[in-house]
């Protein structure tokens, strides 16, 4: 089946809007508020001048290190909430938030799982190709390398970004159909999709430079590095991080519908 963008956006735009009340309850708990933790209690050090590139990645590793503990729970309810919403705006029998985050939690560990096994897999792969081409010692070939590496892990993101939706939405509890469910399910679209995708995030991104450069004035009104700067700074962009998050995790529930075709439950209540 040929993916309809359009239809998508309209359908991802209509659920939220329809379920306004509970999406943003679910986002502002789930990727908000995580989100905020981090930026308030756990900022990312600034590479200090002069810093060489070791050491940045050094001052990186360091960080990320030493907020795991905090970043795993973060990350633990942000796929909860994921799941939640796509059970929310994707389910025919239209669940209570209770019901939705509940199914959310039971598909869990199947969706660490599908997770899981994409990532190990492309960094297994990855890893092996550009450790051969670095023993050829030619940095062109190394250069090559890591492009394919980055350009392959973005079409298999593209291809298995369904994942989650056959979770919560299809009902699959095993972690390789559901990769194989997306997989199958994108067949034919992936450039389509990640036209899609890409462009919705450059429009993001976009919507946050502009309002970073609009709010720029009264932050340095307020003095750049005051408490109440760097609080409002954290708040805006935490607030728009989570209405990005919220309307992708829509747009996947809308592209995994059309896909996948009407549900049985959707067929039954044609003809009730």
């Amino acid at each position: 089946m040929k993916l309809d963008t359009n239809r998508a956006w309209k359908e991802a735009s209509r659920n939220i809007s329809r379920n306004r009340d509970a999406v943003l309850a679910v986002a502002g708990v789930f990727f908000l508020l995580p989100q905020l933790v981090l930026a308030l209690f756990f900022p990312q050090p600034e590479p200090a001048a002069g810093m060489s590139e070791q050491q940045i990645m050094d001052l990186a590793s360091a960080y990320y290190l030493s907020t795991l503990p905090v970043m795993l729970p973060l990350i633990l309810a942000q796929a909860v909430g994921t799941l939640g919403l796509l059970s929310l705006l994707s389910h025919a029998d239209r669940p209570t938030v209770g019901e939705a985050l509940r199914r959310g939690l039971a598909g869990l560990p199947t969706y660490l799982g599908a997770q899981l096994v994409v990532g190990v897999g492309v960094g297994l792969a990855g890893g092996l190709l550009l450790s051969i081409l670095a023993l050829s010692g030619a940095a062109a070939l190394a250069v090559a390398g890591l492009a394919m590496v980055v350009l392959a892990a973005i079409a298999i993101a593209v291809r298995v970004s369904l994942s989650g939706a056959a979770v919560a939405v299809g009902g699959e509890r095993n972690p390789l159909r559901a990769l194989r469910r997306s997989w199958a399910l994108t067949a034919g679209n992936g450039w389509r999709l990640f036209g899609f995708y890409a462009l919705f995030l450059i429009a993001f991104l976009v919507i946050l430079t502009m309002v970073s450069v609009v709010l720029g004035i009264p932050l340095q009104m307020l003095g750049g590095g005051t408490h109440a700067a760097t609080v409002m700074t954290s708040v805006i962009s935490s607030t728009l991080n989570a209405l990005m998050a919220l309307y992708l995790v829509g747009i996947i529930g809308a592209v995994h519908s059309q896909l996948a075709g009407r549900s049985p439950e959707e067929e039954r209540r044609t003809f009730e």
